[in-house]
């Protein structure tokens, strides 16, 4: 949607409700975003006019205009579409009706509101206190547990156990899908139940970056700041996306003091060791690795087999035994990759009318297993790369050009090259979206370090380090 700021006011001859064609518009919002997103951001505080060829919002103020352009305009246009049958350009106008003393008490309410207007989304990962009616996504009984994530469930475990936190923060760190955000909502849910009185609050550390600045831009920072640390539990995903936020961060760590003080837990995710997210101050690495640190290893075969078994059941279909088994054999890397094929095998199955078989297993297989290694993954390359140059695969996929993240960039190429099927323009779009070029550049640069044996130099979050370009080919092919 293509929104256009104006200091016009509606014509009285259209007002926003009296018109039928915005009243239908309105229901139609109202259904798609739900009750109180629509309440707080459109009821009170915006005028519809559909005149023309376009749908005019009168709005109180730019902030306002721009959150609603932002969050709703899929929404908007759908709504749009739906009533009148094709698109209308959408507008946005500055009403001074809407901006008047007597819609103060409704803007302070979306300043307080701001952030749970988010909240309700399938995956479950914006911020949230929920009461116990309310559940997120994922629970522990869909958690399958095994030698590669069982310390770190006994340790959520431990936290719903005790009144009392033994140990804070709790933090648990892991690839891609290997189940780190399911245990974090699981502990969550799982306090819903035993404890509801426990006041908990999950959210992703981005959502809490962008509650910060919202904060500070509204003037709410007081009740900001009330809402993260008066909590039983605060509970934050990908704490790594705080990585080059110093600001932030130090916010963060005001409210990580302040929780803990009051003997209430924190816990943790992130992709890497506290050690390793570079770009964050020493002060909170150390408070992060003086709670218990806890690692979630890729599942093995047994795990993995019964994550399969899990969806299977969940989604109520019959899969044999030796399609699960194959299944767990060739894919390796995390919980999403397995769902995502046992999804694609069974809507082969219903799509030809068949039970679920080997054959289709394989056949929905074949151009995975065509396209790469079936020993060594991306995954596992990226994993012991960010890990010895003590970066992210966050970094190594961003633009950022700084000599860590460019040798960690180029190291990931490389290997991937030498140690997949992969093609430069698969490495490339796993890898940020880079072009098969920027690979084959990389890998020639990487190729000629390692013919020299060039010393090379980055810095770590353990500070400045030297090595020979074979050493640290030779330790990262050990890893992988």
């Amino acid at each position: 949607m293509q929104g256009t700021i104006t200091d016009e006011r509606p014509g009285t001859q259209q007002e926003a409700f009296a018109d039928s064609g915005v009243n239908a518009i309105t229901e139609v919002l109202a259904d798609k975003i739900g009750a109180q997103k629509y309440r707080v951001w459109f009821k009170n505080s915006t005028k519809l006019t559909l005149t023309g060829g376009y749908l005019k919002v009168g709005v109180p103020n730019l902030f306002v205009a721009s959150w609603i352009e932002n969050h709703f305009s899929d929404e908007i246009g759908q709504a749009v579409r739906a009533v009148c049958g094709g698109s209308r350009k959408v507008t946005f106008a500055i009403d001074p009706e809407l901006s008047g003393h007597q819609r103060r008490t409704q803007l302070d309410s979306q300043a307080r509101l701001v952030t749970r207007a988010r909240t309700q989304t399938p995956s479950g990962r914006t911020g949230t206190r929920t009461p116990a009616s309310k559940r997120l996504k994922l629970s522990l009984d869909t958690f399958v547990v095994g030698p590669s994530n069982e310390l770190a469930y006994n340790a959520a475990k431990a936290v719903i156990g005790e009144q009392k936190n033994s140990f804070n923060p709790l933090f648990i760190h892991g690839g891609y899908g290997v189940g780190k955000t399911h245990l974090l909502q699981g502990i969550c849910n799982a306090l819903s139940k035993t404890r509801p009185e426990t006041n908990w609050l999950f959210l992703s550390a981005e959502d809490f970056a962008n509650q910060f600045v919202l904060a500070l831009k509204t003037k709410k920072l007081e009740a900001f700041r009330r809402r993260m640390r008066q909590t039983d539990l605060l509970a934050i995903d990908d704490i790594h996306f705080l990585a080059s936020k110093p600001a932030t961060q130090e916010e963060f760590l005001h409210t990580f003091n302040t929780i803990d003080l009051a003997c209430k837990q924190v816990i943790l995710v992130s992709d890497a060791h506290p050690k390793m997210i570079g770009q964050i101050s020493e002060k909170l690495v150390n408070r992060f690795v003086a709670g218990m640190v806890v690692k979630i290893e890729t599942p093995d075969f047994k795990t993995r087999c019964g994550i399969c078994k899990l969806y299977a059941k969940t989604v109520r279909k019959h899969i044999p035994e030796n399609v699960i088994s194959y299944i767990a054999e060739n894919l390796r890397t995390n919980v999403r990759e397995l769902q995502g094929t046992l999804l694609k095998l069974i809507a082969l199955a219903e799509l030809q009318n068949e039970k679920i078989k080997l054959r289709m297993a394989k056949e929905v297989l074949s151009e995975h297993l065509a396209r790469s290694d079936p020993i060594v993954h991306i995954s596992d390359i990226e994993s012991a790369v960010t890990t010895y140059f003590g970066t992210t695969p966050a970094n190594i996929h961003s633009s950022k050009k700084d000599r860590t993240i460019t040798l960690a960039r180029h190291f990931s190429m490389y290997l991937a090259r030498k140690h997949t099927k992969m093609s430069s323009s698969e490495i490339g779009r796993c890898m940020g979206n880079k072009n098969h070029a920027t690979v084959l550049l990389a890998c020639k640069k990487v190729e000629d370090q390692i013919r020299r044996n060039a010393e090379l130099y980055w810095q770590s979050p353990m500070g400045n380090k030297i090595s020979k370009a074979r050493t640290i080919l030779a330790r990262l092919q050990e890893s992988i």
